[in-house]
């Protein structure tokens, strides 16, 4: 039930950026960091392959994804999700747009937090892999 919550608050953030109008921006650096992170998205999700989507954070049949992106970071989706957003916030800075960001990183936080409660407890070798492979950005958080 958290992490629906987690991705109705980052869908929340979302929507409430394009109402702002703070979402895309002309800016040639925006549009290069935003490609980048759908880039980003569009690796994760061939690497995960078709049970990457759901709304709850259960983790789903098929084994632990090392490889990919994953192999960097262990949220690549919702790192793509946050620069994305991130990239058209500080075009658009504002303390609304701020807190739309905000939203933004603790629903992607939250989801983040409970699908590793739920995959250290499906997949044994999690640990080893989150204790080698950063949750977001690599060799920093």
């Amino acid at each position: 039930m958290i992490s629906v919550l987690g991705y109705l608050l980052m869908a929340a953030g979302l929507l409430g950026l394009i109402e702002m109008h703070a979402l895309f921006s002309s800016s040639p650096a925006v549009i290069a960091v935003q490609c980048l992170a759908v880039t980003l998205m569009l690796w994760a999700r061939l690497t995960f392959g078709r049970r990457s989507f759901h709304a709850a954070a259960n983790p789903t049949e098929g084994g632990l994804v090392t490889s990919g992106p994953y192999r960097y970071i262990r949220h690549p989706i919702y790192t793509a999700v946050v620069l994305f957003s991130l990239a058209g916030v500080l075009a658009h800075l504002s303390l609304p747009a701020a807190g739309f960001e905000l939203a933004v990183f603790l629903g992607a936080l939250t989801r983040m937090l409970l699908e590793e409660r739920l995959l250290r407890a499906a997949y044994p070798e999690y640990a080893d892999y989150a204790a080698r492979t950063k949750r977001m950005l690599p060799w920093v958080f």
